[in-house]
């Protein structure tokens, strides 16, 4: 592997991004020496791998990381880090451009202000690149390789044409976008999350095909920074969410301007006179549409390929990934597996989690279990739609009877006061229990509001323990607190209703 610093696709070639590179795979990065063997070798520097790697070392292990990209991985370099900046900034246009809804006069952002959005998304990512930087886990005492890892047996990866002999192993390499086989879109051209936080001028036309997640924030966010979008969806828009979360931001992105297509796919891409001309079928027939650029935002695939896996003895699919058992052990009982490669949720956060799983389970014979983990997540649309535990459905294909608790954020203060009144919040509990199964919420900050839910159930409590929590007054979280008074409401039945009522009765007497 070339170690020249523009190696990798990472443009334009500004001082902010020179700063990223330098930190995340130095141009004249010297590898050590490697150990006889060691407690922890680890494939990937992302999340999953650089939590493996420090959480051995700083227990006092000897762990060799390798890293043939960037280090930090999706989630610093094409992936949270930037698409929260751009996200964040899309918001302020938003608001100045609806100023009048605060009593002040709007001020919509020039097209111009575009290459500025980028350039503070760049100057923020290298700016938090340190924290997952060579020389920061150098001091930290890992070993760090740069280049191709490959197994050579069950217990040798070689790297570089050295030879890291291991005790343990965790694979972390991560995941890579869809590119679909649509006729004509490789010879257009197209993006993906790996290369849009490169532009630097506005695209006035965007169609993004997939309706997930990452489609729906990069859509939004282009949307409010001046570009008329399309989104295609295969199925329903934003599939994964609970049905009326996604039915309310469809509603919000139909009236931002964003027109969504969703029962569609896009049959063809072809060059015209002004763009791409992107064709498009569903079931009322097929329609073209003009686009400056193509997003892709189809899913994601684990990098499976050229690891040697079958040379360890990993069993592997090339569609789900490395196959683990619940302790993300692999086929090989000395190889451990983590994040995207072989996770269903594809998320930072469940990346850390699962690192920490099978770094203990590896080097501590720990029995750690991913089935153990109440896992949360958030879109970062505006509204933000999050999620943790059991959805309706779910519950009911168990066969688990269930009660629903709902606020809508239009009757929370604060969210009135923010202007952020559209959403709700629903708790969904074991039937005549308080016991928390699943939630979902939908609001301004609902990322942030699901870790008081997430808590709960870590901890076993319920809704009536949430009721006797003491909010600040006038906070969006006070919707989960008037969910808990919803609930504690029904605990009041008509017999205990008589007896209050009679009790209170004998105490007016004088």
């Amino acid at each position: 592997m070339s170690n020249k610093p523009w190696h990798f696709d990472v443009t334009p070639r500004d001082e902010h991004n020179r700063t990223l590179v330098d930190h995340v795979h130095p141009p004249a990065w010297t590898p050590p020496t490697p150990e006889p063997c060691y407690n922890l070798v680890v494939i990937g520097a992302g999340t999953a791998g650089l939590i493996s790697a420090l959480g051995c070392a700083g227990l006092g292990g000897k762990a060799a990381l390798v890293e043939r990209h960037l280090m930090g991985g999706d989630c610093l370099n094409v992936g949270c880090v930037p698409s929260k900046c751009f996200v964040r900034s899309s918001r302020a246009a938003a608001e100045m451009a609806s100023g009048d809804r605060f009593g002040l006069t709007p001020c919509p952002p020039p097209e111009s202000d575009f290459s500025a959005v980028m350039a503070r998304l760049r100057r923020l990512r290298a700016h938090i690149s340190r924290h997952d930087s060579a020389m920061r886990y150098r001091e930290m005492g890992v070993d760090l390789f740069f280049g191709e890892a490959v197994f050579a047996d069950h217990n040798t990866v070689t790297v570089g044409g050295n030879n890291l002999r291991f005790r343990k192993a965790v694979i972390a390499a991560g995941a890579r976008p869809v590119r679909p086989g649509i006729e004509g879109l490789d010879k257009v051209g197209f993006m993906t999350n790996e290369t849009v936080f490169n532009l630097t001028e506005l695209p006035r036309r965007l169609v993004v095909i997939g309706g997930g997640p990452i489609g729906c924030e990069l859509a939004q966010g282009f949307r409010r920074l001046g570009a008329r979008v399309t989104i295609v969806q295969h199925s329903r828009f934003l599939p994964r969410e609970d049905p009326e979360a996604s039915a309310l931001l469809a509603r919000v992105f139909e009236d931002e301007g964003i027109r969504i297509l969703p029962g569609a796919r896009v049959v063809r891409v072809e060059a015209s006179p002004t763009g791409k001309r992107v064709t498009i079928a569903n079931f009322d027939g097929q329609q073209t549409v003009e686009a400056d650029e193509i997003l892709i935002g189809a899913g994601r695939k684990p990098n499976v390929e050229g690891l040697g896996l079958t040379n360890a003895g990993v069993t592997y699919d090339k569609r789900k990934g490395i196959v683990v058992d619940d302790f993300l052990r692999t086929t090989n009982p000395d190889i451990f597996a983590a994040g995207d490669i072989c996770m269903a949720w594809k998320f930072t956060h469940a990346a850390d989690a699962g690192a920490r799983i099978a770094v203990q389970n590896a080097l501590f014979l720990g029995r750690k279990r991913v089935s153990a983990l109440n896992m949360p997540w958030c879109t970062y649309t505006d509204p933000e739609i999050a999620h943790v535990g059991l959805y309706e459905a779910d519950a009911e294909a168990r066969g688990i009877p269930t009660d629903t608790f709902r606020v809508e954020m239009a009757e929370v203060d604060r969210a009135v006061t923010d202007g952020d009144d559209q959403g709700f919040v629903k708790v969904l509990v074991k039937k005549g229990t308080d016991r928390i199964l699943g939630a979902t919420i939908v609001a301004a900050h609902a990322g942030e509001l699901i870790s008081e839910i997430s808590v709960a159930m870590a901890a076993k409590a319920g809704l009536k323990t949430l009721g006797t929590v003491i909010h600040p007054y006038p906070t969006q979280a006070e919707a989960i607190k008037r969910v808990a008074d919803a609930y504690n409401r029904t605990r009041l039945t008509p017999r205990a209703a008589g007896l209050l009522k009679w009790w209170l009765k004998r105490q007016r007497r004088c």
